[in-house]
């Protein structure tokens, strides 16, 4: 049976979503029009937008909108409230890889925006996320990734360290117990599904309308060894290692954060119980079979180390 381009769960007869996840995506329940782009013309936006927009990061995106009716998607150099990601060139299959990490971020009970599959003119594939700095009325929510919390250039992205993150999150966060915690579950889960491009522009601090600092709902999530198969290593290293993780290695780390011992045993079962349902969540994916069982398999050995 299809499977929503959303949530990945079954649909009925030829419906590409449910309404309920349209809804939790654009706070109506049919898709708006969205049939005027193809990739040629997304790639040209994207270059135009390149340093205009408040969006960091390397990959080809585009800033997009609602019409004030809400019956259509628009190209919105300002003020957009969604990130359309084409099909990088280099890398197919990339955007269905980040839809479905995304989905099993939320399997295991991690905060994500809206987001989803769409497919544009031409028929390919482009992910599309509600951005978490952005409120309906148009206010901006200040938001603070870990490379400017660490007052580090941007070139320096990739040295920084899982320890040096929680510390971080102590020092800036309002309520430190709480997001500390949700990191360590953040990066477990990183590691489990082989991402290694997780790195400290892929970790940000939101300040909410509440006025509290908290961990913002994770983003860029991808499990690179699809797309780069050699790409086996973490971009942040836990207890100085960036490969060879074991299940002491978790434990020292919770012990470093602080977390209760009950509470670390605790989050790393669930992530291992979340194994079979994950599995199966791969396996409705819009990857193609080949890349859903390389997958399934890297869930697996690492639940197996987990395990150990």
């Amino acid at each position: 049976m299809p499977a929503c381009g959303v949530c990945l769960e079954a649909t009925s007869g030829s419906d590409l979503y449910h309404p309920s996840c349209l809804e939790w995506l654009f706070g109506v329940g049919t898709f708006p029009k969205f049939d005027t782009l193809d990739l040629k013309t997304l790639y040209r936006q994207a270059a135009q937008m390149a340093g205009k927009m408040s969006i960091s990061g390397v990959q080809e995106k585009v800033s997009v909108a609602l019409s004030p009716d809400e019956s259509e998607l628009l190209i919105a150099p300002t003020a957009g409230r969604y990130i359309l990601k084409p099909e990088p060139a280099r890398f197919p299959a990339v955007r269905q890889n980040e839809h479905a990490t995304m989905r099993l971020a939320s399997l295991v009970g991690i905060d994500i925006p809206p987001c989803g599959l769409v497919w544009l003119k031409d028929g390919s594939p482009a992910f599309l996320i509600k951005r978490f700095d952005r409120l309906d009325d148009g206010r901006k929510l200040p938001a603070e990734d870990f490379c400017q919390l660490s007052e580090s250039p941007l070139r320096d992205k990739y040295r920084g360290s899982a320890e040096q993150c929680a510390r971080i999150l102590k020092k800036h966060s309002s309520e430190p117990l709480i997001e500390v915690r949700k990191l360590f579950k953040l990066l477990l889960f990183s590691w489990w599904v082989a991402n290694g491009d997780h790195h400290l522009k892929n970790l940000s601090l939101l300040t909410e309308p509440d006025g509290l600092r908290r961990l913002s709902p994770a983003y860029d999530l991808l499990c690179t060894p699809l797309a780069i198969p050699t790409d086996m290593e973490l971009s942040l290293p836990i207890g100085g290692k960036k490969s060879n993780l074991r299940r002491k290695t978790w434990q020292e780390f919770a012990s470093y954060c602080k977390l209760p011992e009950k509470a670390a045993e605790s989050l790393l079962a669930e992530q291992i119980e979340a194994t079979e349902p994950a599995s199966r969540l791969v396996r409705r994916s819009f990857l193609s079979e080949e890349q859903q069982e390389q997958y399934v398999a890297i869930l697996t050995s690492n639940t197996t180390i987990l395990a150990g």
